[in-house]
């Protein structure tokens, strides 16, 4: 494996700001509010809950104002999802594009709760000729020297599916600022972007929203001036425990003979993952791991496990790749783009069997 150019200034400044989940981290099957990834695109904005409303206007027949009490009144629905970010695995394609250096870790499952989206819809009257819905959120940056809100848009129809939830609560207690306080949008099975944090509006139009984080942004794109298409749901992934004990720099690890269980989660956001297959020489074979039967929801990742004799002392690479019911299967070798998005390559951990 090539390893990437170094990292600059900036990236590491986004880097601290940031973080990914301990892959360890793979044997909970929700993570704890403080380990589940983060990214953060501008700053944390402060928010008083009392005077905060959530505002929907457009083509609708009711505009509203909802503050959080409003929106507790609407019937709670819970969903467990797992979230990764859509540049996650960026650092490790060649060359490395800059941006935030994900390297595997830049994922979480959380038990989100809140209203559904539908139900606020039902209530506003969505009108008819609404094509999209635009979330508006209250961070604010500057994106190709133009100030603005981060928005991304959803088509009418996603938005109305029963499990796409306007959260006010995760793993049991109000959002943390970091993830959105008060309200999140949450679109289970979309790369992480889709779920604007710190929502403020939601905005019924007739047109495709073009905004930069819909129409430049998080897009597969070859070159700058492609146009690229829209990245939308998460890609099948596994993800490993790595085992034994790790080096400090090169978190190698370090196990003694014997039989090792190894164990991790996997996902898609396509279909149900049906099969993972683990590899303990460098992708040359493939056995089939055990699946849980997990009962988390069908937007939440399934535990994996595989027994590994290692009885033969030296270096190993493990890796593990993960097929969901829709046929898509996770590729050995990443595909380039602009942005290092969509990377969804087989993890390989390098093990040395004392």
């Amino acid at each position: 494996m090539t390893e990437p150019a170094g990292i600059g200034l900036d990236e590491l400044q986004l880097a601290a700001r940031n973080h990914g989940m301990p892959l360890e981290m793979l044997r909970e099957p929700v993570t704890p509010v403080g380990l589940h990834y983060l990214l953060i695109h501008y700053d944390v904005p402060q928010v008083d809950a009392a005077s905060w409303r959530l505002t929907v206007d457009g083509l609708v027949t009711h505009e509203l104002a909802l503050g959080l009490d409003d929106l507790r009144a609407f019937a709670p629905h819970e969903v467990v999802a797992t979230m990764e970010c859509a540049g996650n695995g960026r650092a490790r394609l060649d060359p490395r594009p800059v941006s935030q250096p994900w390297l595997l870790e830049a994922v979480g499952t959380g038990r989100w709760r809140g209203a559904r989206l539908r139900d606020v819809l039902e209530q506003a009257g969505v009108a008819s000729g609404t094509v999209e819905l635009v979330f508006t959120g209250l961070d604010r940056g500057v994106e190709n020297g133009e100030e603005e809100s981060f928005q991304r848009s959803l088509p009418l129809e996603l938005a109305l599916e029963p499990g796409v939830l306007l959260a006010y609560e995760l793993n049991g207690a109000p959002l943390p600022p970091q993830h959105g306080f008060p309200l999140r949008l949450l679109v289970p099975g979309w790369y992480g972007m889709t779920n604007v944090k710190w929502l403020s509006r939601i905005s019924a139009v007739d047109t495709p929203f073009e905004g930069y984080q819909q129409a430049h942004s998080y897009r597969l794109r070859q070159t700058e001036d492609d146009p690229g298409e829209p990245l939308s749901r998460i890609l099948p992934r596994a993800l490993m425990v790595p085992p034994g004990i790790p080096d400090f720099m090169t978190r190698e690890r370090l196990l003694p003979r014997g039989v090792v269980t190894i164990e991790g989660r996997a996902w898609s956001g396509h279909a149900p993952v049906t099969a993972v297959e683990v590899s303990t020489d460098g992708c040359a074979t493939w056995d089939a791991a055990r699946l849980d039967d997990d009962d988390l929801g069908p937007w939440a990742w399934r535990r994996f496990t595989y027994a590994w004799d290692a009885r033969t002392a030296g270096t190993h690479v493990l890796s593990c790749r993960a097929r969901d019911a829709a046929g898509n299967e996770q590729p050995v070798d990443a595909s380039w783009n602009v942005g290092g998005y969509a990377n969804n390559a087989v993890q390989h951990v390098v093990v040395n069997v004392r």
